[in-house]
């Protein structure tokens, strides 16, 4: 990172249609001194001159310049990215370099994000504007991993709303702004930068580390959300941006938590601010080079056809990592021409994030990250970009889950759990990693992040990559290390409900586990369901929500209800061709996700429209239950 003295904010500007005229505005409206540099990244034809340089010239005093290779950073001074070049930012200086050769879609302003962030961490500013596409969206979510700012123009306001609504799915996304207002959020974050993130936890005074703690308990008891074994460093600096974004000076913590304390939208956006999620497909080449030539070859060969694999990715963030691993077990698994059944099992602590990993729903950009391959393969491609297919989908168990807090998954093959360790104390990583020993058959695989080890825990792991950060687990878990998975907090949130401030004894949490463990390892799928729209409880071996059994019935029917797109005749003819068993599974998948949603007259309604005949009753609906919930049972070929 740059040295202090030259502790100015950089801000990357990113636009394509419609946003030079933007720029133009966001230019005019800046102060004639802003302490910031610049840097514009306009989708340009990489065949024509770009004539940027005068156009912007008369619309600021900054000095305007086209970007060089090896120019440093300035502030006053507004950069634009030459045509036909990806431009990055390492040590001060500007970098140019062609763009990839791989055909597809090119990102340039992602290009831009990612090593902003890397080189300038809290100082790295990144504004979206006028634009088509989703360039940007993946690079302003390691703006914001880094503690950056991230602000986009209003997209009901911008010419072109693709690059502003695409930025904004991500959630990643700090201030949603018309032009006019950014100048002043730029100005405000840049007169708190010289404080932000400058001083170490250790440093603060008594008060204000008083008032911290108080907020990190409030979050548990409010949210949840436990963040008590978080590292202090990861959680002050989170939690001084979120008072930077809220108005309160640095210092002010106690103010902070009068606010906290009387605003629940702002206590719920400091727990999605501590939340971290930052993923993407097949991120580190290398080590995913390593799993599929090496790795998950070797764990398919060792699997016979009436044996599962078992895996668990912790910390699933959005899905895309966990997508990522499942494509390359079903093609070694395709390769060596076996039957095995693949179990993934996907968590979370984040519930939005969870949600948007059931959707499978991704931007057109990881185009740049998935091959062609792989995405016709794998992927459907829709209006809001690619879909991951059901085969991809019906694999996955994705939930919401607690690692230090909630009992582990059990008999597995693999665990990944990358860039989650290295945001805790040394106590909780080697509670983290005894769960991993425990939850690992012999000869498991565990994956860990760049800058994560195993610590002390040598002689339950062996080193296969130590690059790759990849161990194999060797051993088993002996009687005396079982009180891991009771130490305090494990189990907790399972147990006492958020807001209650109670947690349970050691022997309910032991109970609970047990109890778990037997369930998943002897007990058939159930579904346990008070109509209408009361509580859902799914047990079995694959600890099933209520949305995944949904996603995974309409998988096993081929297709989802779709009321309101097919006309009454429409439906009797897609009945007639299908025929009746056919449609009544279609309808009990309709049925099971209304129930859970409370709708059931809506779904009384549609059947009749949808048939031409009386509803489906609640009665004929259970008795196809054991037909639907077949795939799920242990031993299945396919789920």
């Amino acid at each position: 990172m740059p040295e202090a003295d030259g502790a100015f904010p950089v801000v990357a500007i990113g636009a394509s249609a419609g946003g030079l005229d933007a720029c133009r505005k966001l230019l005019r409206a800046l102060p004639a001194a802003s302490g910031m540099a610049f840097v514009l990244v306009q989708h340009l034809d990489p065949n024509h001159e770009s004539l940027l340089v005068d156009l912007l010239a008369g619309d600021t005093a900054m000095t305007v310049q086209q970007a060089a290779d090896g120019m440093p950073i300035a502030p006053e001074h507004l950069y634009v990215i030459p045509p036909g070049r990806y431009l990055s930012i390492g040590g001060g200086r500007q970098h140019l370099s062609p763009p990839p050769v791989r055909p597809g879609v090119r990102l340039p302003f992602d290009h831009l994000l990612l090593s902003l962030a890397a080189d300038y961490g809290t100082r790295a500013v990144c504004v979206v504007l006028s634009g088509t596409g989703a360039d940007g969206s993946l690079g302003l979510a390691a703006v914001r991993e880094r503690h950056g700012l991230v602000i986009v123009q209003d997209p009901e306001e911008a010419a072109y709303d693709g690059m502003p609504r695409s930025a904004i799915l991500t959630g990643a996304v700090d201030l949603v702004l018309p032009i006019a207002k950014i100048p002043e959020a730029l100005a405000g974050y840049r007169r708190r930068m010289p404080q932000t993130g400058m001083r170490a936890a250790s440093d603060a005074p008594t008060q204000e580390q008083a008032s911290l703690a108080a907020i990190v308990e409030l979050l548990r008891t409010k949210t949840g959300h436990d963040f008590t074994l978080y590292k202090p460093g990861t959680l002050q600096r989170r939690i001084e941006r979120r008072m930077g974004m809220a108005g309160r000076a640095i210092g002010d913590a106690a103010g902070y938590l009068d606010l906290l304390r009387r605003e629940k939208d702002e206590l719920d956006l400091l727990a999605a601010d501590l939340l971290i999620n930052v993923t993407s497909f097949f991120r580190d080449a290398t080590v995913f080079d390593v799993l599929a030539k090496q790795i998950i070859p070797e764990l398919v060969r060792s699997r016979s056809a009436d044996q599962q694999l078992r895996i668990w990715v912790a910390g699933c963030s959005t899905g895309e990592e966990t997508y990522s691993l499942v494509m390359l077990f079903r093609e070694a698994i395709a390769a060596a021409n076996l039957h095995i059944k693949l179990q993934v099992f996907a968590s979370d602590l984040d519930s939005d994030a969870v949600a948007i990993a059931r959707e499978g729903l991704y931007p057109p950009t990881i185009a740049a990250e998935v091959s062609p391959a792989r995405l016709a393969r794998f992927f459907v491609r829709e209006d809001r970009g690619y879909r991951v297919s059901a085969e991809l989908r019906a694999a996955v168990v994705f939930t919401v889950q607690d690692v230090l807090a909630d009992p582990p998954f059990s008999r597995l093959d693999f665990i990944s759990c990358r860039n989650l360790l290295i945001y805790l104390r040394p106590e909780a990583q080697a509670r983290i990693i005894s769960l991993f020993h425990f939850a690992l058959r012999e000869g498991g695989i565990l994956l860990l992040g760049s800058s994560e080890t195993i610590g002390g825990a040598d002689s339950h792991f062996e080193v296969i990559s130590k690059p790759a950060r990849l161990y194999r687990h060797v051993g088993r878990a002996q009687p005396g290390e079982f009180s891991v998975l009771m130490a305090p907090g494990l189990g907790a949130r399972t147990l006492a409900r958020a807001g209650s401030g109670q947690l349970p004894s050691r022997e309910a949490v032991l109970a609970d586990l047990c109890r778990r463990l037997v369930i998943e390892t002897y007990a058939p799928a159930a579904v346990l369901v008070s109509p209408p729209g009361g509580t859902f409880e799914v047990t079995g071996p694959e600890a099933l929500s209520v949305t995944d059994v949904a996603q995974r019935l309409s998988v096993l029917a081929g297709r989802r209800l779709r009321y309101e797109q097919e006309s009454p005749c429409q439906a009797r003819a897609r009945q007639r061709e299908a025929g009746r068993e056919a449609w009544q599974i279609d309808l009990a998948v309709g049925w099971f996700e209304a129930i859970a949603a409370g709708e059931l007259d809506r779904v009384s309604d549609a059947t009749r429209h949808f048939t031409g005949e009386e509803p489906l009753t609640m009665e004929n609906y259970f008795s196809l239950f054991p037909k639907l919930l077949q795939p799920l049972r242990p031993g299945a070929e396919k789920a």
